[in-house]
Parts: C-alpha cells; sequence; structure tokens
C-alpha cells in the first residue's frame, strides 16, 4: 500500500478510497478505466469527475452515497431537483419515511382542495409552500432509504 495522506479537508472521493483501505494504484487496478493519475486530480479537486466515473467509484468503494453527493454538490441540474440525502442505518431511515408519508397523509385533502380548481390561488399559495416543504422531506427520506438499500446490496 502507498503512502497515507495527512493532508486535511479531503473530499468525499477521497475519504471513500481510504475508507476501503484502498491507495490510488490499488483503486485504480479495481475500477480498471480511471487511471491512478485521474483519482488524484479528482481528490485534489483539480478536476470535477464525469458521472461514470462516480458511478464506478461507487461500485469500488462500495459508498452508494456518492453519486447523491455528485448530483447535489456538482451538478448543476442536480443542485437543483435532486434531494440530499445520507447514509442512515434502516430503523432511522425508515422512521424518517414513515414520518413524512405521515405529514403528507394529514395534507392530503388540502392539496385536493388547492388543486380542484386546477390553478394556485394567492390566498392558497402559503399552504401549498408548506406542502411543497412536506414534499421534499419525503423525496429526502425516500433518498435516504434509497441509498441505504444501495449500501446494503439489496438492489434488483
Amino acid at each position: 500500500m502507498g503512502k497515507r495522506s495527512v493532508k486535511e479537508n479531503k473530499n468525499i472521493y477521497q475519504l471513500s478510497r481510504e475508507a476501503r483501505g484502498l491507495s490510488r494504484e490499488a483503486a485504480s487496478g479495481e475500477m480498471l478505466c480511471i487511471t491512478p493519475e485521474r483519482i488524484e486530480k479528482i481528490e485534489s479537486g483539480r478536476s470535477a469527475p464525469h458521472p461514470d466515473e462516480v458511478l464506478i467509484m461507487e461500485r469500488c468503494y462500495r459508498r452508494a452515497e456518492l453519486s447523491n453527493y455528485y448530483c447535489t454538490h456538482e451538478c448543476p441540474i442536480g443542485m437543483k431537483y435532486e434531494p440530499e440525502a445520507e447514509l442512515r442505518d434502516l430503523p432511522h431511515a425508515a422512521m424518517e419515511l414513515l414520518s413524512a408519508l405521515g405529514a403528507m397523509e394529514k395534507e392530503k385533502e388540502r392539496l385536493i382542495d388547492i388543486a380542484a380548481d386546477g390553478r394556485l390561488g394567492e390566498d392558497e399559495r402559503a399552504a401549498f409552500g408548506e406542502i411543497r416543504a412536506k414534499l421534499a422531506r419525503l423525496e429526502t427520506a425516500i433518498r435516504s432509504l434509497r441509498i441505504w438499500i444501495e449500501h446494503d446490496g439489496f438492489e434488483e
């Protein structure tokens, strides 16, 4: 194994590789299509990873949360649309999802009333904003559970 980095402010890609106990050379050997030099550029922040590289690192490092990190921190489209989530243990992820679902169940009638006439009136904007926030919480809870599923190898 190569020298261990003592650099502060390591990015998620370097931390993920080191958590697997891999040198850049060993990681490159497992990934086959990403050179040690390319890994160094990504880890040093001199170059942003490409989406396909993130998927490869995700598999190699066994870190299902790398795609979500990339989408929420580095991809302009993902930063706009993807909820930031993290790997949580199953009970925490499941309880968060159930709580968010319960909050949405309470909002169902209000959403029906708002949407019934096909337009969003000025008097409905505040209520719709609250519903939107609860939907975002639900989306994040779903993403966290999905990361747990992918992390623990339960993908279909």
